[in-house]
């Protein structure tokens, strides 16, 4: 069995000079995507100060990238770059292990997404109910979530330029009130340290060094994320391995000199929770700057949200036109060419899931998604032994040896989600339990798909699905 990118892309049946004009992300926006798939700035960062505190919070910032993102980036630029497909790291597993391992890891991305997808209304909501309290009143906040979930979906259907355009834009803008959170905190050098917050998110909990760890990891995963778009992106084998590396350094520092700077102010890591760059701000640099970073906040929410649709409404077309999943999820807009049908369904199912806890959201997030980024781990490592002659535009160094040592610091890293895991609740079961049902959900998805595709052998992948 063999697999092309063409096979996979949405375009795959259009005119050439269509095809072509539809191919519109760079080197740069496709750096700002991977941003937004797996960042949006320094906005989720705050439990790592409170459960760590200054110090060790800047050295989990600094070494979980070390740990985790760059192989993960490594292993993402010899994959992206060999197999520039459609539903990325999905047609990797694939074409690595065949249909039933390829199933499961989408499968697995798409259980992730259901919780990670959740988060982003969630402090959406949190960064607006401090400029109106009232809106987390009731149910408004999750009425805002469904919102945001529901203009997100239709700015995909627009299409990738649509997403692309919207995303550099709102880069610059939540990158502004960190940039002068930057220059302005070492003029406040230890002026707070008895400063108080003038605002308290509800909710708010301690996290404890291994919480703060968990979240480290969430804010720096999802680099494979930009990966299902491959066949929306200009000359992929050349820029993806560059635009996953210059995105790595971005979020670094993203993350870690905002919380530098303010750990020159002295107030306490006890007073950081989820949401509380608003008030640290005001504190730095007045109300002004404290809007600046509620305004951010809900960009950075939306940002995130936004990209994350594009890459994920990519593994259903992709699974469709193999055959794998129903052949409306093949269905594609005429005039845009966006899987619509996979981005409502897909929408329709994350709105469901609004209202969790973040922690709790976080840890089920990490421990699903890094059973699917073991497959990808693997996949390299089987591609190495079984296809030695497929072309590598970029290739991680050191052989089989190489690529093998490349998946041992994220194994260990997900060894704490599955300590943590066994300690959070969701619907009276361990985050574990939870992981583990999702798991073997898949397992039953691909038999149920395979008895019905002996009582229906003629229906397969449908190579055009547009309207």
């Amino acid at each position: 069995m063999t697999y092309s990118a063409a096979s996979f892309s949405p375009e795959s049946n259009l005119p050439p000079r269509q095809r072509n004009s539809l191919r519109r992300l760079s080197f740069w926006p496709l750096v700002i995507a991977t941003f937004f798939m797996v960042s949006g700035g320094a906005y989720g960062t705050e439990d790592i100060v409170r459960g760590a505190g200054y110090l060790r919070g800047i050295v989990i910032l600094l070494l979980t990238p070390l740990l985790w993102s760059v192989p993960t980036a490594l292993m993402m630029g010899e994959l992206s770059s060999a197999i520039p497909a459609e539903g990325g790291y999905y047609a990797w597993v694939r074409r690595a292990m065949g249909d039933f391992w390829g199933f499961q890891e989408a499968w697995l991305s798409l259980g992730a997404s259901i919780f990670d997808m959740a988060i982003y209304p969630t402090l959406f909501v949190a960064y607006l109910t401090r400029m109106v309290p009232a809106l987390s009143l009731r149910h408004r906040g999750v009425m805002l979530g469904v919102a945001l979930v529901a203009l997100c979906a239709l700015l995909n259907i627009a299409g990738i330029r649509v997403v692309a355009t919207t995303s550099v834009g709102m880069f610059l803008l939540l990158s502004a009130p960190f940039a002068l959170i930057v220059l302005l905190a070492p003029f406040k050098h230890g002026a707070l340290a008895s400063g108080a917050l003038v605002h308290s998110a509800p909710g708010g909990v301690p996290v404890g060094m291994v919480g703060g760890l968990l979240v480290a990891m969430w804010n720096y995963m999802g680099w494979d994320n930009a990966s299902t778009i491959a066949a929306e992106v200009d000359e992929p084998q050349r820029t993806y391995p560059r635009a996953i590396l210059t995105a790595v350094v971005i979020v670094a520092l993203s993350y870690i000199l905002p919380v530098a700077a303010m750990s020159l102010t002295g107030i306490s890591p006890n007073a950081w929770e989820t949401g509380s760059w608003a008030d640290l701000a005001g504190l730095v640099g007045g109300p002004g700057l404290r809007l600046a970073v509620v305004l951010g906040g809900m960009i950075s929410a939306f940002g995130m949200f936004n990209c994350l649709v594009l890459s994920y409404s990519r593994l259903p077309l992709a699974m469709a036109q193999d055959g794998l999943l129903p052949s409306i999820f093949a269905r594609v807009h005429p005039r845009t060419q966006a899987p619509w049908v996979a981005i409502l369904v897909c929408a329709t199912t994350w709105a469901l899931c609004l209202g969790l806890g973040f922690e709790r959201l976080v840890t089920i997030d990490i421990l699903v998604y890094g059973s699917s980024l073991l497959l990808e781990f693997i996949a390299l490592v089987v591609l190495r032994i079984t296809q030695p002659d497929l072309p590598r535009p970029f290739r991680v160094p050191g052989g089989i040896l190489g690529v093998v040592a490349l998946g041992v610091a994220p194994t260990v890293l997900l060894g704490f989600s599955v300590i943590r895991s066994e300690h959070e609740q969701i619907l009276g079961m361990s985050s574990f339990s939870v992981g583990l049902l999702l798991m073997a959900a898949g397992v039953a998805a691909y038999g149920i798909r395979a008895a019905w595709r002996q009582l229906r052998p003629t229906e397969g992948a449908t190579p055009d699905a547009q309207g």
